[in-house]
């Protein structure tokens, strides 16, 4: 027994232009773009109000360099009323409105008027190397008038480290033809075009039709000049740049610029307890404001103090958890008496920033990583070192890992420092780096930047959110490999797509990254980007490589929007083979060498997902969107030992976790807060938030749709039903009340009964229920200590009357009659002539209200009405029998089902938002409750996450720079970094995991024995039960309990004649004799619980058993 431990780079230039393709001698030199104008529609069509260019400057015969060729048939053209209808309605369906299918998702991170802003701008993106091509794919995604793409370079052979739109036959072709055909594909409704021109500094006019200029891949000296010129020209400018491990970015939004919503939380609101003379305000007990000091916030239905009603919003003072005060008082505003909300109101921000050339000489720094706070300041020189750098060499960066080359950065770097206002101190090792890395050029940095400068750019045209300012340097040298070689040999160019990744690492790394078998659990927004980053570092593409990949869902429309692998023929399509066909096409090496699997993975997939298949893997990352699917994986993980990379956005909010065997705590070591809850007294008669409403309305559609169709479809289909699992239930009354309802008494014939059904169920929830509420506690109630009963929380409702003309009355009506016409299998119907013809002709019976109805007052007391209170809940046995003997027999209705409604939130079809919307808002309008449009009523009761490609791409990047330090095998955690990150403040936040938890116990002769309390594990062969506990007598330890799932396999105070039975058996054999259960034919293993003790008999805490089977 033994316890088981788990123990050719880039020649990149900068330059200003170039049109001819060089020789492939002349490996990676980066140019900037600059060509004729092309305009291409969606689908990759370009128009014909421009001409391609049609050739390009041809190599001869003698040349060593391709020939390269770009036709007008090589694209198709849309109809010019196809691109007017794009360029005319950005992100706009026919009607003029958003298309909220396909926008969904990040509609709940921006929001209408943040679009529609989009909508109006035009976006210049400069340079399509890995990091422009990703801002680009970004904000087409997102949707804006236009974007426009300027790269006239030709692209190169090591361009294909990191540009996922470029293909090896596409080398020697202009960067910026070959790729705006592919990123048109993303969004129909984001046209793409390609800037006429060799340089952009030789005609800035021309800028001025944009709203944003997006800058990559440009040396220093016109970055200034336009970004200084788009500065006084109105133009919102990004600046950004990486460099191997090493990136910048700088944003001018100019002056006055206005942030319509720093944060983008949604406001809060509450309850106004009270409100003293000075105006402190108190909240209602056990409710936090959850302000800050410096909101500011609006009061309603303040009583006595009614000039705070005014909707002027007034700045607060936190004063505590509960209470706060109003900063300008409440003199002359009378008294407090009762009542009141408060809701924090969003003020706009004013910025003014500095040009580009005031900030190089003293920059405004961003904080990425407070482990590195002095980092920001070195780099910063740094870059500028390189721009030097590359003016003296012919517009190359220095050669990677050349000790040459960094010494004269190094030295440029100094004199340049000195030359600040604020001369900062400089580490020669880090500008070192930078030299020795500059021709880098990595997809997970260019994932990392393209992400962040994507939504500073939809920050500066929508006014949503709060930029960087102004200047932000990120790297991640911990990612350097520390047990494989770099030198200035193993960093040279070797003439491959990877030679952007071998400068910074190294060709051995490279070959370790190749060979590694990876094991992607999702292949929705999180899993396409991943394998994009994977597909271009090569990850399994080796001869020992592999990847393989699982999703058991389809492709829906709504996924486009950010799962950017996927197009619309791909609708329907299992995502997890759409995702891995196209990255085949992003690295053909990698044909062959992915495993597609449709499987959920979870215990009942084990025969799949098996001790073989977890066995082989290198790691594992999770792509998952569910906790309890992550989980899963992770339980999996820390039993075979396999180290996990979790990660997970929402919204603008972003977050990666590193799992080490061994070393670190696991993913399910920590555990998210519960989802919010609301006590059920809330729900049923006292809602103040449209939350409460929406919940309501939720539980009323199952009440309705799912839950009797499934009791009706047991009993038909269950023998004997009513005498065995109606009676387990202990709900007997309730289930023959439903029965009797969908089966005889309510059963429609029609279309017309289901009008009339659902008639009389607005009349049941709105109007009766509301009347019987004021019947027993009417308004002037009061409560036993003689306050208001209808006061705080409890908002008093009134009844409403329906009417026809009214559009949420009849929606509900509408909706809840074709939901039932689906339970009954009745054809649905949406003529509106035809319902008002059914509902002229009804007959709704006045409402008296009962005085034996008893309704729970609050969650405290008992529920007057639950079984054994003496209320309805007491079943009267002799009722029961009479309406169970009333029951048509189930042989009475062969062949009759009904169909529950399975809740669908994106089919805008189907109803089902559509009654939970009216359902709610009427409950709102009783209690005078601000409603809920459709689309945040979907938000709620579908439980949507909100997502954005940005969130997405940047997360995804942090997770690629973590994976390169597993595969290089570190083991100090220090390096390891977990990461949360806001995009919306902006903010960033790294820190080292957390350490697994270690205990001891006392081992033979008295010695500590250190165990990891996660990883760590006895294994055991096979034996007999008598060797299993002599075994451990020998570690010290004394079983006193053995069990295995809920069986109980061994006991020390078990009878002798029990143990002398049992201990001659193998363990295996022991297991399957007291479950009475065989052991799977593919489980190689089983796992067992012990009891013990030390040598000093204290009982001692110690990791699970696996004994290994002979198979």
């Amino acid at each position: 027994m033994t316890t088981s431990s788990a123990t050719a780079p880039t020649t990149h230039s900068i330059t200003t232009t170039t049109t001819k393709a060089p020789p492939a001698a002349k490996l990676g030199k980066r140019r900037l773009s600059g060509s004729s104008e092309t305009t291409t529609g969606p689908g990759g069509a370009e128009t014909k109000h421009k001409k391609i260019m049609t050739a390009q400057p041809q190599t001869n015969a003698g040349d060593d360099g391709p020939t390269a060729n770009v036709t007008m048939q090589d694209v198709n053209l849309p109809s010019a009323a196809e691109l007017k209808q794009v360029q005319d309605n950005s992100h706009t369906n026919n009607n003029g409105e958003i298309d909220e299918g396909l926008y969904s998702r990040q509609l709940y991170v921006l929001g209408h008027e943040a679009m529609k802003k989009m909508g109006s701008s035009n976006v210049l993106v400069v340079g399509l190397r890995g990091l422009g091509v990703e801002i680009a794919k970004n904000i087409a995604l997102a949707g804006v008038k236009s974007l426009t793409l300027f790269d006239p370079k030709p692209a190169r052979i090591e361009d294909l480290s990191s540009q996922f739109f470029l293909h090896e036959s596409d080398v020697g072709k202009p960067r910026a033809e070959v790729t705006a055909p592919r990123v048109a594909e993303l969004n129909p409704y984001t046209p793409v075009s390609v800037h006429a021109g060799e340089s952009l500094t030789e005609d800035l006019e021309a800028l001025k039709k944009y709203q944003a200029v997006v800058l990559t891949d440009m040396v220093l000296k016109d970055q200034v000049k336009i970004a200084d010129f788009c500065h006084e020209s109105g133009i919102y400018v990004v600046v950004t740049d990486t460099f191997g491990l090493f990136g910048t970015i700088f944003t001018d939004f100019g002056k006055n610029f206005t942030v319509g919503d720093p944060t983008g939380e949604n406001p809060v609101s509450g309850i106004v307890a009270g409100v003293n003379e000075e105006g402190l305000v108190s909240t209602l007990e056990e409710t936090r404001h959850g302000l800050e000091d410096g909101d500011f916030v609006s009061f309603t239905e303040v009583e006595g103090m009614e000039k705070l009603n005014d909707g002027t919003p007034r700045k607060i003072v936190v004063k505590g958890p509960y209470t706060f005060a109003i900063a300008e008082g409440v003199a002359g505003m009378g008294e407090y008496k009762k009542g009141g909300l408060f809701t924090q109101v969003k003020m706009p921000k004013i910025i003014d920033f500095e040009t580009m050339s005031k900030q190089l000489r003293k920059p405004e720094l961003m904080i990425s990583d407070f482990a590195k706070f002095d980092r920001p300041g070195m780099v910063h020189v740094g870059v500028q070192a390189l721009h030097k750098f590359a003016e003296g060499h012919g517009g190359e960066l220095p050669r990677p890992h050349n000790d040459e080359d960094a010494q004269e950065v190094v030295k440029l770097a100094n004199d340049i420092a000195s030359a600040l206002d604020d001369n900062p101190e400089l580490d020669d090792k880090i500008i070192k780096e930078l030299s020795y890395q500059a021709r880098g050029d990595i997809s997970p940095m260019a994932a990392f930047y393209g992400g962040l400068a994507a939504q500073e750019v939809l920050k500066s045209v929508s006014g949503k959110f709060h930029p960087i300012m102004q200047w932000m340097y990120f790297d991640s040298l911990e990612s350097l490999p520390t047990n494989s070689p770099r030198s200035e040999a193993e960093c040279a160019p070797r003439g491959t797509r990877y030679d952007g990744n071998i400068a910074v690492f190294g060709q051995s790394f490279q070959e370790k990254i190749s060979n590694q078998k990876q094991f992607l659990v999702g292949a929705g927004a999180i899993g396409c980007e991943m394998l994009k980053n994977w597909a271009m570092l090569g990850l399994g593409s080796g001869p020992e490589g592999k990847v393989t990949v699982t999703d058991m869902d389809q492709i829906e429309r709504s996924n486009l929007n950010r799962q950017f692998l996927f197009r619309p023929k791909d609708v329907g399509s299992l995502k997890s083979e759409a995702a891995a066909n196209a990255v085949v096409g992003m690295n053909v090496e990698l044909e062959g060498k992915i495993r597609v699997l449709k499987d959920r993975v979870g215990q009942d997939t084990e025969e799949i997902f098996n001790e073989a298949f977890w066995e082989e893997l290198s790691g594992v990352t999770n792509a998952l969107d569910n906790v309890d699917a992550r989980t899963y994986v992770d339980r999996r993980c820390v039993f075979f030992h396999k180290p996990l990379l979790d990660s997970g956005t929402l919204g603008t909010k972003g977050n990666c976790q590193v799992v080490l065997p061994r070393l670190t705590e696991s993913y399910s070591s920590s555990q998210d807060p519960p989802e919010q809850s609301f006590p059920m007294c809330t729900l049923r008669s006292f809602p103040n938030r449209i939350e409460h409403t929406i919940a309501w309305a939720k539980d009323l559609f199952h009440t309705y749709f799912v839950g009797p169709a499934e009791i009706v479809n047991s009993y038909l289909g269950q023998k004997d039903y009513l005498s065995t699992a109606l009676k387990a239930s202990g709900n007997e009354k309730q289930t023959l009340e439903t029965l009797n309802e969908a089966l005889r008494t309510e059963k429609p014939e029609g279309f017309g009964d289901c009008v009339e059904w659902a008639r009389m169920q607005f009349e049941k929830q709105y109007h009766n229920a509301i009347a019987q509420l004021l019947f027993n506690f009417p308004k002037d109630s009061k409560t036993s200590s003689g306050q208001a009963f209808w006061s705080g929380p409890k908002r008093a409702p009134d009844p409403l009357t329906f009417d026809v003309n009214n559009e949420t009355h009849y929606t509900f009506v509408l909706a809840a009659a074709n939901l039932r016409a689906f339970n009954y299998g009745i054809k649905g119907e949406k003529d509106k002539g035809k319902v008002l013809a059914v509902l002229e002709h009804m007959i709704v019976p006045d409402f008296k209200p009962d005085p034996g109805v008893k309704i729970q007052a609050d969650d405290k007391e008992p529920d007057p009405n639950a079984a054994g209170n003496g209320g309805a809940g007491d079943d009267d046995d002799r009722e029961l029998e009479r309406i169970a003997k009333g029951l048509p027999q189930p042989k009475t209705l062969a062949g009759f089902k009904m169909e529950a409604v399975e809740f669908e939130k994106d089919d805008d079809a189907n109803f089902h938002i559509d009654f939970i919307t009216a359902c709610s808002n009427l409950r709102a309008e009783n209690y005078k409750i601000v409603t809920a449009d459709r689309h945040k009523t979907k938000f709620i009761a579908g439980k949507i996450i909100p997502a954005i490609a940005t969130t997405t791409a940047l997360v995804t990047g942090l997770v690629v720079l973590e994976l390169y330090k597993i595969i290089d095998g570190k083991t100090d955690l220090e390096q390891y970094k977990n990461g949360f990150v806001n995009l919306a403040l902006p903010f960033f936040g790294f820190s080292e995991p957390i350490a697994s938890p270690k205990g001891t116990y006392k081992g033979p002769g008295g010695k500590d024995v250190v165990i990891d309390k996660l990883w760590d594990r006895f294994e055991s062969e096979d034996v007999t039960l008598k060797q299993f506990v002599e075994d451990f007598k020998k570690k010290g330890l004394e079983i006193t309990m053995i069990s295995s799932g809920v069986s109980l396999l061994y006991a020390s105070f078990y009878t002798p004649a029990k143990l002398k039975e049992r201990m001659p058996m193998r363990m295996s054999e022991l297991v399957e004799h007291i479950s009475k259960k065989k052991i799977p034919e593919h489980q190689r293993n089983v796992i067992f619980e012990i009891t013990v003790e030390d040598e000093t008999e204290e009982d001692v805490e110690v990791p699970y058993v696996m004994v290994k089977l002979r198979k």
